[in-house]
Formats: C-alpha cells, sequence, structure tokens
C-alpha cells in the first residue's frame, strides 16, 4: 500500500529504519537516543490506549504541549487510531484551551506536565463533552481526579487492548484514506476566535513529498528541533524527519538551544528569524566590545566572506586567491560561529515571519546559508523555498513541485497545489468560501512579485494581520476590541 497518508508513512519508516536513531531528548541532564523501532513501539501502544478508550475513526484529539518527544509520539499515535490531531498551544489560557477542544469536538486530550494538566481542571465545565485527560510526565497522583490518566496507564490499556484484538491497529492504519482529516489546526484570525483549518493526510504528504524533492538531506542526519509543534512550520520538521529518516534531537527549551545545539552537532535546523537576529545581534556586541585590533580583523573577514558570497551567489567558482583568505577568515573569525552551531550545519532554513536580506548575507559571508521559505497554515504550510543550489537572498524562493502561483490585479499572491488544505476552515463555511476559490486557488491575503526566474518577494502584507520576527499573529482588531469594551 501506498504511503499516502501520515500514519503508513510512519510505519513504513519504523519498518526500514528499525534500528537507527529516531529521537534524541535529555532526561536528567544526559541525552538519550531511541530507535524508530522503540518509537514505534510507544506509538502503537498509545494509538490501541485511545481506541481503547474508545477513539472511533475521525474522532478528534487535542493535544496540549510544547515541543518534545512525547509530542510526536501521540501525534502519530493518534493518525495510527485513524483519529484526528488538534494541537494547541502550551501558552494558550484555559479558556481558550476550552475553546479550541469544544469547537473541535475532541473528547480526549493529551497534556504536557501537571501544569497543562492545572489550565484544563480549571476549564473542564466549560468542556462538558471532555472525557479523558492523559498527562504525558511528572503526574503521580495516587487518587487522579476522575478523567485524568497518565501516559504509562495509556500505554498499558494499549497493551492489554492489543493482546485481545491484535489486528485493530493494521486495520485503523489501513483504513485511513489520502482524503481524510489528518488534523485541524487552529490558527489567527483578524476577527473573532481562532479558525480552524481542516488539512488531510493527503495535504501532508504532497507537502512532506515537494519539500523532499527540495531539499538535499541524507538518510541519518541530525536535526535539532526547537520551534512550537502547535505551528506548522514545526510540524512539517517533523514530517520530515520522518519521510527522510533523520534523528530528531528535541531541545530543553528556548534558553538552552544554544547549549543544545553544540551538544547535538545538528545537520540543518528550522527556525524564525527571531534567533538569527539574536545570534547576529551577539556576534556584533562582541565585535564592539572587543579591541581595535579585533574590530579591524572581523569587518576584513566580513568583507572577505562577502566576496566569497557573491561569486557563490553568481554561480561562479571562487578565485584561488580569495579561497586563500577565506580560509584565514573562518579559522580566525567564523569558525567560532560554526562551533556555537555545533560545527557540523549544512543549512539552515528561516520561515514563519521575514528574514531581513542583511543578516541572510552575514550568515552567507560567515559560510552558513540561511535558506528562507514562504508559506501558511493553510499550506501544509509550505509553498515557497530557496534551495541550496538555486536561491536569491531576499526573496522566499521558488514554488515547491507541484505548486502553482500567480499575482491577482490587486497584487495578491494566489496559490494552488495538493499541500493546500482547500476543505477550508472548519464549522465556518463563510469564511472559507473568503479565501478559496472554486477552483481550488487560495488567496494568501500577501502581496508580492514573482521574478523572470521564478522567486517570489513577498512586499507587503495584505491583511491587517502584525506578524512578530517569532513567526506569531496579532490581530489589531482583537486588541481594539478590548480596549472598546
Amino acid at each position: 500500500m501506498a504511503n499516502d497518508t501520515l500514519a503508513r508513512m510512519f510505519w513504513d519508516r519504523v519498518e526500514r529504519s528499525a534500528a537507527t536513531p529516531a529521537q534524541q531528548f535529555k532526561i536528567g541532564g544526559v541525552w538519550k537516543t531511541i530507535t524508530w523501532r522503540e518509537v514505534g513501539d510507544v506509538v502503537r501502544e498509545l494509538a490501541l490506549g485511545l481506541i481503547a478508550l474508545g477513539r472511533q475513526k475521525g474522532d478528534a484529539v487535542a493535544l496540549l504541549s510544547g515541543s518534545r518527544a512525547e509530542w510526536v509520539q501521540a501525534d502519530f499515535a493518534i493518525f495510527s487510531a485513524g483519529c484526528v490531531t488538534v494541537p494547541v498551544y502550551p501558552s494558550y489560557p484555559p479558556d481558550l484551551v476550552a475553546y479550541v477542544v469544544n469547537d473541535s469536538g475532541a473528547r480526549t486530550i493529551v497534556v504536557e506536565d501537571p501544569a497543562q494538566l492545572a489550565k484544563v481542571l480549571e476549564a473542564q465545565a466549560q468542556m462538558p463533552a471532555l472525557e479523558h485527560i492523559v498527562v504525558m510526565s511528572g503526574y503521580d497522583a495516587p487518587q487522579p481526579p476522575k478523567k485524568v490518566l497518565t501516559w504509562e496507564t495509556l500505554r498499558r490499556l494499549g497493551r492489554d487492548h492489543e493482546a485481545a484484538h491484535r489486528s485493530t491497529l493494521a486495520e485503523r492504519v489501513a483504513g485511513t484514506q489520502a482524503g481524510d482529516l489528518a488534523t485541524i489546526v487552529y490558527t489567527s484570525g483578524t476577527t473573532g476566535p481562532p479558525k480552524g483549518v481542516m488539512q488531510t493526510h493527503g495535504n501532508h504528504v504532497a507537502a512532506v513529498t515537494a519539500s523532499k524533492q527540495a531539499t538535499p538531506v541524507e538518510e541519518g542526519w541530525v536535526h535539532l528541533l526547537f520551534l512550537p509543534l502547535a505551528h506548522s512550520f514545526a510540524r512539517l520538521e517533523s514530517f520530515l524527519g520522518v519521510a527522510h529518516g533523520l534523528t530528531t534531537a528535541f531541545a530543553e527549551n528556548l534558553d538552552k538551544v544554544g547549549d543544545n545545539l553544540k551538544e547535538t552537532r545538528p545537520h540543518f535546523i528550522c527556525s524564525v528569524p527571531r534567533v538569527f537576529e539574536k545570534v547576529y545581534a551577539k556576534i556584533l556586541a562582541g565585535v564592539e566590545a572587543g579591541s581595535p585590533v579585533k574590530k579591524k580583523i572581523f569587518h576584513w573577514a566580513v568583507s572577505v566572506g562577502r566576496d566569497v558570497s557573491r561569486h557563490q551567489q553568481r554561480g561562479q567558482p571562487v578565485p584561488a586567491g580569495l579561497e586563500w583568505k577565506r580560509k584565514i577568515a573562518h579559522k580566525l573569525v567564523f569558525s567560532k560561529l560554526h562551533t556555537a552551531l555545533g560545527g557540523r550545519l549544512v543549512w539552515a532554513v528561516s520561515g514563519g515571519a521575514p528574514l531581513s536580506r542583511d543578516i541572510a548575507e552575514f550568515f552567507h559571508a560567515a559560510g552558513i546559508l540561511l535558506l528562507e521559505g514562504y508559506g501558511l497554515t493553510e499550506t501544509c504550510p509550505a509553498l515557497t523555498f530557496n534551495r541550496p543550489a538555486k536561491y536569491k537572498f531576499g526573496s522566499v524562493g521558488q514554488a515547491l513541485p507541484g505548486v502553482e502561483l500567480r499575482i491577482a490585479a490587486d497584487g495578491e499572491i494566489l496559490a494552488k497545489g495538493p499541500n493546500i488544505a482547500t476543505r477550508g476552515y472548519f464549522k465556518q463555511a463563510q469564511a472559507t468560501a473568503e479565501v478559496f476559490e472554486p477552483d481550488g486557488w487560495f488567496h494568501t491575503g500577501d502581496i508580492g512579485t514573482i521574478d523572470q526566474d521564478g522567486f517570489l518577494t513577498i512586499t507587503d502584507r495584505k491583511k491587517d494581520l502584525i506578524v512578530t520576527a517569532g513567526g506569531m499573529n496579532i490581530a489589531p482588531q482583537n486588541i481594539e476590541n478590548l480596549l472598546k469594551a
């Protein structure tokens, strides 16, 4: 059977790469690595546990947690059970958690720890249909409240269910089709509460397939995941880890990313511009605090790096004399940056918000290629991407394979392709009709231009959303309404 669903893609990877490393995470200050077979064992037990709780094909299961190995395990368990994952940002307050749970119809929610459990318990009166709350870690109450069960309890239920119903999981995986819903992702709008974007298995498999063709990644590479998995950008990164057979290392938290980069030594990372901006600012601050001699050496190295970058951007060979200078510049200045990023970073992806061209060019001068892409939750999420062999700084790259782009009369970017969630917004037909054309074209709400080589540049935003450097959408109208109230 073809890998046309996320569940089948996962189980194919488990079968083909059973003994190779799949996930890395810290426990008690020590990195632990588990194989694809071990991840598969956890996912199987969790999926069967959900089935034992009564979850049927197509049921929504909410997932309220920061990014960690268990998030991904739960995600693929939900898919394998034939259910629909509903990610919830861990920063959401109790009332917003309740909104997402109620709107999606989720009757089971998986939460990260006692802190997230407390939110759900605080708002449980607002969620009368909620039946089960599963806590990933840190919860060991001798008499848990009604509805609450631990991660290990869910796994045990799965093992018990498997003993009596050995074919159940295989039937659920086989019974899920490409056109079935995989996930409902709630995204901020300009007015009102979040809207749930209905993304199918086929949408995500198409996005993964296109992204895989655009990114020359080798099986066994390590990537460090630290963006929120509730966001579609990090979710695609997670799915690519499965598709490519990568080792996904999970950062302890955002404050530890710098340490974790040096410890895990990733081959690539996906990040929002804010992270690169902070690294750049820290470098400049260090230079300013240094001696006049160090400043002179730094600026000489950057000048050399920019010369090298210009040759590389034009596809021209670097002259021998300039290459000699580049090696000296690397040894004296840029090697420190490479070491801070782990020492074997091949390239990095920037998305979720606009990347400054100056920052992209500085990192390239230092020998680190930042590849900017573009997309939205409704496009799962990638539409365009700068390839390692074909890029233009200041642009967000060319359309991914299978994606069509065109510019409307008013300058708006329209997109069409198998990765676009044309089923629209959950229970919001009017909002769906406003941005999805009957023939499949999606109105992105962004203004842009496409050059003669097919590179897209974003020039403005048609909507009033403010996008922070961290990739978060802020709706001014919601703030205005609160101030007027």
